[in-house]
């Protein structure tokens, strides 16, 4: 299923390791006093236990640090732990390092980690990322810098979800209560939390203090900025240093503009259509089978897209433990999906198809067309990110009949897309099957990786055969950037800042 990478991303990426090579004093020596980031929405929530999506991310994971992180090869590594051992099949003891200091000056402790793991897995607090971190049921601090954390059963991708655990200061949580802390976040990371423009921007500012790599800028501005042209103008103006979220056109056009670069790195995002399974016209599997076959995969990737997304059929990417080779997406046959529809008693039907700015419209509205010309009669329902965030966590009834979304976990493993996306326990699902919710489990639950790996063989089988939802494309990403700003952009998506650099233009 693997197509070749296009000459643009293949040049492109290696372009961007290359530039990795400068030396870190040299370019620091040249920085900027500070980076703009052009964003396209502006976070929806600063308190990383809130929400889970790339705006915020981008903003906040610069503002906390996490258990462990991952190096830009993709390596599980240290940050707040230094060490881990297993203590059984299901305990893990983890060794925090002693010299960090949350930005109030207070220092971090075990406390500190313990507080975290028992907020994000509480129920009542209502976290996105609650079916990420459900498998954790006990934390304990044994130590002042050493804490237990036990699993319900065997736990295989403990490491790789605590990639994404940031660590809060449970004296000022505790002190201000969530709402506060949100709109003024304290964490131990390389930023520190400034000024938040509800609207227009974010500003952080560089953590002295910092224990590790310091940030190469003393200041930091997110900015939302919802158009992808109006993006592009404020980069090659020279108003923007780093620009999210752009398509191949806008990338080559930057190829040819001076003093710009695109950046473009295959992700672990796999993009996908949600079907409300528990609502017509999508409870009947003719229904969703019409769907897959009315998508043309090929057509959206290549001839609108083309920056080196690839079709998957399954709902992870080869960036992804737990990928299978060999189940094949459905093919485009409009004709048969026609007849499916027919057959389902579904033809004009009303479809409202949710979706939100952070996606690429094109995709949207090509879906659109494709599924009106086999009969549904579907229109787009367009909101800011925050209601639709809100919608597609709400009761299972509300959530949307359809709607477009990309999923990432930062975690490079199955469990972190299939368990929230199929699992019928978790807010985000839309699919209630009680075999695919064992073999979810059984995939999150063995420390043999031949056992999970033919438990979620069987669960992609399912959402082929059933539609449980549709994988569409493996998502690559593509950044417009300054030529100053060394940086190489990560399957994981992750914009630390202090792994950035700048060479006087």
């Amino acid at each position: 299923m693997t197509r070749p990478r296009t000459r643009l991303a293949t040049l492109v990426l290696g372009a961007a390791v290359a530039t990795a090579a400068f030396a870190p004093e040299m370019a620091f020596a040249q920085a900027k006093p500070e980076i703009t980031i052009d964003l396209v929405n502006e976070p929806s929530s600063l308190d990383p236990h809130g929400q889970w999506n790339p705006d915020s991310y981008y903003v906040y994971r610069n503002v906390f640090d996490n258990v462990v992180t991952r190096d830009n090869e993709g390596n599980v590594v240290p940050e707040i732990a230094t060490e881990w051992t297993r203590l059984s099949d299901t305990e893990v003891e983890f060794t925090l390092r002693d010299d960090i200091t949350f930005h109030d000056g207070e220092p971090l402790t075990a406390e500190d980690v313990v507080y975290s793991i028992e907020r994000i897995t509480d129920p009542e607090f209502g976290s996105p990322q609650l079916g990420q971190f459900d498998k954790i049921t006990g934390a304990e601090a044994t130590g002042d810098h050493t804490v237990v954390l036990t699993t319900d059963g065997p736990y295989p991708v403990l490491l790789a979800q605590l990639v994404k655990l940031s660590v809060v200061p449970k004296h000022v949580v505790e002190e201000v209560g969530a709402e506060a802390f949100n709109l003024n976040p304290v964490g131990s990371g390389p930023y520190r939390f400034e000024e938040w423009q509800r609207g227009v921007s974010v500003t952080l500012s560089r953590y002295d203090d910092y224990w590790g790599e310091k940030g190469p800028f003393e200041t930091a501005v997110f900015r939302a900025v919802p158009d992808a042209s109006t993006r592009m103008a404020d980069l090659q103006a020279g108003t923007a240093d780093l620009v999210v979220t752009l398509d191949s056109d806008q990338a080559r056009q930057l190829e040819t503009s001076p003093g710009v670069k695109p950046l473009i790195v295959q992700t672990e995002r796999v993009a996908f259509l949600g079907l409300n399974t528990t609502k017509p016209p999508f409870d009947d599997p003719q229904a969703r089978k019409a769907v897959a076959l009315a998508i043309d995969k090929e057509g959206i990737v290549e001839g609108l897209l083309a920056g080196g997304e690839q079709v998957v059929g399954e709902l992870a990417s080869p960036a992804h433990f737990g990928w299978v080779d060999g189940i094949e997406a459905y093919p485009y046959d409009p004709e048969q999906a026609k007849e499916l529809i027919e057959q389902a008693g579904a033809g004009g039907t009303e479809i409202r198809f949710a979706t939100s700015p952070v996606f690429d419209q094109r995709i949207v509205q090509a879906v659109q067309q494709m599924l009106s010309e086999v009969g549904l009669n579907v229109s787009i329902d367009l909101t800011d990110m925050a209601t639709y965030l809100q919608k597609a966590q709400g009761p299972l009834a509300d959530r949307p009949q359809i709607s477009f979304g990309r999923w990432s976990c930062a975690c490079q493993d199955a469990d972190g897309i299939m368990y929230p996306l199929l699992h019928s326990s978790s807010n985000w699902s839309r699919y209630q099957n009680t075999e695919m919710d064992a073999l979810l489990e059984e995939g999150r639950s063995s420390l043999d990786e031949a056992t999970r790996l033919a438990a979620y063989e069987k669960a992609h089988r399912i959402v082929r055969d059933d539609v449980a939802i549709l994988p569409l494309y493996q998502a690559a990403i593509i950044y417009g950037a300054r030529d100053g700003l060394q940086w190489t952009p990560t399957a994981n998506e992750s914009l630390f800042l202090n792994r950035m650099s700048w060479q006087g233009e």
